[in-house]
């Protein structure tokens, strides 16, 4: 009696340490460690064919073995069958479905398989770490856990979450990240799955929920409900658009998901390893949110085809690249955001494809008629007489428009284009001419002007004769065809030696 009391408690310290051991609950060790001793006992010729279920008591370690049927409509094995006529011989009551105990059988370890009983608590403990692994990580099916990159093969990627490992395929990585050994990364969890080697858990580094969760957890307000993001397009690793609107007057959507000088965003952007952001704010009008999805670029007009889905977006010149984006990546982003189909136009691009309208063609007609003659302009002007009988020279009737004639509704686009050419070439060439004769002007006037301290431009006769021939003033305008060329240089010089030598004689 000691020495089975003995075994008993052997028993259960064994139990309790495997559940130390393999961190399980102690009833799910038992419940596995029961299933072992049943299997060993069916092979025992005293159970003779029967089932056999063990009860193990976990506090005190006291096993029962038992031998039962089960009650069916058909009997197929009549050793561990019988019908409900047969087991209401046994028990009052009983109907399909229960078990009947026929007997027990003693309790002697020495009698047991022992290899037998080991590989079913073995095989029992496994699957049911499974469950529990798969228990624990179903709940978190969606959410962003940090993890460690255990290896790197071919293109498939370990991550260690402490309980069990995870997979990331090719498909769910970044193509501008770079996965190490030891780098410790958020991942975000999309799909727990059970398999016969256990369960399968996948995450994803490129998933648009990632950039989701990393905001919930660094803006409060989006956390909370205050902040609502709407939509997200993502290009992994290289650019991401995120659509927030505020749910609470007052309540800055982009400010609050940027944080005092960028620091919330900043911190999105660095998990995920410099990935650019733009947080845009969401607008009900189709309008204004197709004009903000295209941030940084300004929208100028937006058109919407709401059969078709599309909308073209008309934007300046100047920044008609910059709505595009690098390969198309900001009109790509913004079609994801807003899933609408969308074409960039520049302004000039449109104003050059559509057509002129009669209106059009009838005020252009009209500023061509009105036009301001050539010579009142000119008259208008003062000039010199060379330049006012210059303006004067008549011009052709034909390329100047009669400044009384009535517009019409229909003119000749391109009677009234050649007229206004005629008239702006012809203003151009009034225009160069006074500039042609303010500069003989002033060229004029400063000839005039001489440099009265220099030596070779006048000399004053020294006996005081005022005979402009000889011994007079002499003007710039007497060398000035000297100093055309390096020879009339030296000839000024020599001019002036030679009248200094007949004063001094």
């Amino acid at each position: 009696m000691n020495r089975r009391n003995g075994l008993k408690s052997d028993l259960l310290i064994a139990v309790t340490q495997l559940a130390a051991e393999r961190n399980l609950p102690q009833p799910i060790v038992v419940k596995a460690v029961e299933a072992a001793l049943a299997a060993a006992y069916k092979r025992d010729p005293a159970a003779e064919g029967q089932d056999v279920i063990v009860e193990m008591d976990p506090r005190d370690g006291d096993v029962v073995v038992r031998t039962v049927r089960h009650v069916v409509e058909e009997v197929e094995d009549p050793l561990m069958q019988l019908t409900a006529e047969q087991a209401q011989e046994l028990q009052e009551g009983a109907i399909v479905g229960d078990i009947i105990e026929t007997g027990q059988l003693e309790y002697n370890p020495g009698r047991i398989a022992a290899q037998t009983a080991k590989q079913v608590v073995m095989q029992r403990l496994r699957e049911a770490e499974r469950d529990i692994v798969f228990d624990e990580f179903i709940d978190k099916e969606g959410e962003v856990l940090t993890a460690t990159i255990q290896r790197v093969e071919s293109r498939w990627v370990t991550v260690d979450l402490g309980k069990a490992e995870a997979i990331m395929p090719p498909t769910e990585q970044s193509p501008f990240e770079r996965y190490r050994p030891g780098q410790q990364l958020k991942f975000f969890v999309v799909q727990v799955g059970r398999t016969i080697r256990g369960p399968e858990i996948i995450v994803s580094r490129t998933h648009p929920d990632l950039l989701r969760r990393l905001f919930e957890v660094e803006v409060p307000e989006i956390f909370s409900g205050v902040i609502e993001i709407k939509a997200i397009a993502r290009e992994p690793g290289a650019r991401s658009k995120v659509a927030v609107s505020s749910n609470q007057e007052g309540v800055d959507a982009v400010g609050a998901c940027v944080g005092l000088r960028g620091i919330r965003i900043q911190n999105v952007v660095n998990e995920l390893l410099g990935e650019k952001i733009d947080v845009i704010e969401w607008d009900e009008d189709p309008i204004k949110f197709i004009s903000n999805s295209l941030s940084p670029a300004v929208a100028e007009r937006v058109d919407l085809d709401e059969e078709e889905e599309s909308a073209t977006v008309l934007v300046p010149d100047r920044q008609l690249s910059l709505a595009i984006g690098r390969e198309g990546q900001n009109a790509r982003l913004a079609a994801k955001l807003t899933n609408w189909k969308i074409d960039i136009q520049g302004i000039s691009q449109v104003v050059e494809e559509e057509p002129e309208t009669p209106e059009a063609e009838t005020e252009a007609a009209v500023e061509a008629e009105v036009t301001t003659p050539a010579a009142d302009v000119a008259e208008e002007v003062p000039v010199a007489d060379a330049a006012e009988e210059a303006v004067e020279t008549p011009v052709d009737e034909e390329e100047t428009p009669a400044p009384e004639a009535e517009p019409k509704p229909e003119v000749d686009e391109e009677a009234a284009q050649a007229a206004a050419d005629a008239e702006l070439q012809a203003l151009e060439e009034e225009l160069a001419l006074l500039e042609r004769e303010e500069e003989e002007r002033k060229s004029a006037e400063e000839a005039d002007t001489l440099d009265l301290s220099s030596d070779d431009l006048w000399q004053v006769d020294s006996g005081g004769n005022s005979d402009d021939d000889d011994g007079g003033i002499r003007f710039a305008e007497d060398i000035a065809g000297f100093r055309e060329t390096d020879a009339g240089r030296r000839g000024g010089r020599r001019g002036g030696s030679s009248a200094r030598s007949r004063r001094r004689r």
